[in-house]
Parts: C-alpha cells; sequence; structure tokens
C-alpha cells in the first residue's frame, strides 16, 4: 500500500509513513486474508500518548522503555525523542514491525531489539475488541507487577477495564473522517494502578 511521509496532527515533530487522509482502513489493495494496515494510521490514542511522552519527558527519560502493538511506531519514537535510554517496539504484525523501524529512522532515532526488562511499558489503542482486551490487559498486569509504569492512551473504544487505571489527562486529537467518521476523538492517558490482582477478574 502506498504511504506519504506525513507530519502527526498532535505531535508535528514527529513524521510518519501514513496513508493518504482520505483513506480508510480497508480501502486500496487491501487483502482479506492479511491483518489491516493498523500501522499506516495514527490512531488517536496513540497520537495523545506520544503527545504526553513528549510533554512530560521525565516519564521516560533515563529509562527502558517497551512500547507494545506499536503500529507505526509513533509512540516508541515519541519515547526516543524524550531522552529514554533505550526504546524497543513490539507488535504481532510483522509489517507493522518493520514499519515502525522505518519511522524510526526517518525521525532519527534508533529502537533496540531487546530492552531486558523495562521500566515503562506504553500502549496507544490496544483495547479495541474484546478479546484483543483481554490479551492486553494480561499483557499490562504482567509488566505492572513486574515492577514497570504503564502507561495508555485510549480513544473510548469501548474495552478499555477502567477500574484497572487512573486518570492522567486527555487530548483532543483530529483524525481522517474516513477513518474514524468524525473529525475529532478524545484520547484519554491512563496510568495503571499498582495491582496485584488476576488479569481474568478484572475484565
Amino acid at each position: 500500500m502506498s504511504s506519504v511521509l506525513t507530519p502527526v496532527p498532535l505531535t508535528p515533530e514527529i513524521s510518519l509513513h501514513l496513508a493518504a487522509p482520505h483513506r480508510g482502513l480497508f480501502e486500496g489493495d487491501f487483502d482479506s486474508d492479511r491483518p489491516p494496515p493498523f500501522w499506516e494510521f495514527a490512531w488517536a490514542g496513540g497520537q495523545g500518548l506520544a503527545r504526553y511522552v513528549l510533554d512530560h519527558p521525565e516519564v521516560v527519560r533515563g529509562r527502558r522503555v517497551l512500547d507494545v502493538a506499536t503500529g507505526s511506531g509513533l509512540v516508541a519514537i515519541a519515547a526516543a525523542k524524550a531522552g529514554a535510554a533505550a526504546v524497543a517496539a513490539t507488535d504481532a504484525d510483522p509489517e507493522a514491525a518493520a514499519a515502525a523501524r522505518r519511522n524510526a529512522e526517518v525521525n532519527r532515532v534508533a529502537l533496540a531489539g531487546d530492552i531486558g526488562q523495562p521500566d515503562v511499558v506504553l500502549a496507544g489503542d490496544v483495547f479495541y475488541t474484546g478479546r484483543v482486551a483481554e490479551q492486553m490487559t494480561a499483557t499490562l498486569l504482567a509488566a505492572r507487577r513486574a515492577g514497570a509504569r504503564v502507561l495508555v492512551g485510549d480513544a473510548d473504544r469501548g474495552f478499555l477495564p477502567a477500574r484497572l487505571f487512573e486518570h492522567v489527562t486527555q487530548y483532543e486529537v483530529p483524525v481522517p473522517p474516513a477513518l474514524e467518521e468524525t473529525e475529532t476523538l478524545t484520547a484519554i492517558i491512563w496510568e495503571m494502578r499498582n495491582t496485584m490482582r488476576s488479569p481474568t477478574n478484572n475484565l
């Protein structure tokens, strides 16, 4: 799929290879036998979380940071620009991981392959279906129990287990109408509470 190097609306200091604004998720040469190209879009939750990290660099400065379900790599790039000691970005889609590396190069930051135990875990827009939310909740709870600080950006996709989180702040994020059927979404930044409860009891 073709993409265009574009400044991200809420974080214009970062540019990404993104789909054209008129394109939706399932347009172009989308193949139903492969995952949709989530990584070609700067989702609202990720934009909000990236903005928060850039505005509050003390959250990641000098720390090992893991960006899960990285997509385009936006949040990982923001963490690197904010002074993280090392940043790793993971995604179940190999094409997303490759896109994140390409976008990091464009923004003149490096993503690490392995950082060991992270100090901070970041996740943007990862609660968009019940099944994915269950998996991500388990992953994030495990990181929190291991001592990591966990921050997520969510644009009210409907599956975030809010009782596990504390509200930090929120942003009004410009989004492509072709993608979201609206021109703005509210991205809320949440921090996971210090809890030892089992993820299966909190969905």
